[in-house]
């Protein structure tokens, strides 16, 4: 069972939709039994990161989080993904969850041509730097779909796939441990985005 957490910031009907589509059992949850009894994880997430880890404390899941995600597969999606960093700095400095090195910056900031629109969103190609099977069903130069206006930066070995935009690499994908995040959402990146979560329910 893949279980995804509900903490009032993710796109969760479409991610369930996707999962059971390929024919995945996924559970919407609050509950730390459920996350504890489940074989896999998913960490959505829409939206500000000072709010997302606000309502990510308040459940009380924090804790469980971090205890399960040294013995089962962890992915974090878009703002989930940024959540599993050191700190974030959007608007302000804020804590992430420490599980991957890094930290999520303004895309803004980065960008060398300003007329480049922000959000970055929409489809972009696939640069995948290293092998992993997260991506055994997905070939480099595949398009995913974006739609963010902070990215990860400073990830290092952690990273295994990035997307051009303007001069920016924009950090697509990482790994570290039993953890996964991607910036772009796999439930909304068609055929590719669903090879990928296959490729996650298959992760032991």
């Amino acid at each position: 069972m893949i279980a995804i957490v509900d903490y009032g910031v993710g796109n969760l009907f479409s991610l369930s939709s996707s999962l059971k589509a390929l024919g995945l059992e996924a559970e919407v949850t609050k509950s730390p039994e459920d996350l504890v009894r489940a074989d896999r994880i998913i960490l959505p997430g829409v939206g500000a990161f000072a709010d997302a880890r606000k309502k990510l404390d308040d459940t009380g899941l924090v804790p469980v989080l971090l205890a399960e995600s040294k013995k089962k597969p962890l992915l974090g999606i878009c703002l989930g993904m940024q959540l599993l960093f050191d700190r974030s700095f959007e608007y302000g400095e804020h804590p992430g969850l420490g599980l991957i090195p890094g930290e999520v910056a303004d895309l803004r900031d980065d960008l060398s041509d300003k007329t480049l629109k922000v959000p970055h969103m929409g489809w972009n190609g696939l640069k995948i730097l290293r092998d992993d099977p997260l991506f055994q069903y997905v070939r480099d130069g595949e398009y995913v779909y974006y739609v963010h206006s902070f990215y990860a930066r400073g990830c290092g070995e952690s990273t295994l796939a990035v997307s051009d935009y303007g001069n920016v690499a924009v950090t697509g994908a990482v790994r570290r441990g039993n953890v996964w995040g991607t910036q772009f959402h796999p439930e909304k990146s068609g055929d590719t985005g669903l090879r990928l979560l296959k490729a996650f329910g298959e992760l032991e």
